[in-house]
């Protein structure tokens, strides 16, 4: 089923040059604007500097934590490759690392569960990036959907936990 779904999305490559190009601003370029929005949101926001402070550095410690602690042991004992290099399928642009979990996934994800877990309405938005950035990268052939579930619910229970232990130590 993940295989299926891969190729039902994956499909979708190298159709149009305009779609392809899209895509590959998703997958590569709109996450750094994710992060400038975050930024800027909590910058412009009426939360106080403490609570600006607070959520800055839970967000930071989760997503660093989900994407460069967990996934990477994940990837050190589990070696996916990447769709594109299991199958003969289109990719708009290459990785070179291991496929599961989705580090993307797992990054943006913890970014939007923390988020939500200080602001509904923010993380309701950061969530929908996530999601665009995740099936983007599936589109592009460098991962299947069963690397960004992984990747997703790596980032949102390292977030969970992260956020958790700040709120008890308040």
């Amino acid at each position: 089923m993940d295989a299926q779904l891969f190729h039902l999305l994956n499909n979708f490559a190298g159709m149009s040059l305009a779609f392809d190009a899209t895509v590959i601003f998703l997958a590569e370029y709109l996450p750094y604007t994710v992060v400038l929005a975050f930024l800027a949101l909590l910058f412009y926001s009426g939360y106080t500097k403490r609570e600006k402070i607070k959520i800055f550095w839970t967000t930071a410690f989760a997503t660093v934590v989900a994407r460069y602690g967990i996934a990477e042991i994940i990837r050190f004992f589990y070696h996916r490759p990447r769709p594109f290099v299991a199958y003969d399928t289109p990719a708009l642009f290459a990785e070179n690392s291991w496929s599961f979990p989705s580090g993307h996934a797992t990054f943006f994800f913890a970014l939007a569960a923390t988020i939500y877990f200080y602001n509904k309405k923010w993380g309701a938005w950061f969530f929908l990036a996530a999601i665009i950035i995740s099936v983007s990268r599936v589109i592009a052939g460098v991962h299947y959907p069963s690397d960004i579930l992984g990747g997703a619910l790596v980032g949102i229970a390292v977030a969970y936990v992260i956020f958790q232990t700040t709120k008890k130590s308040q």
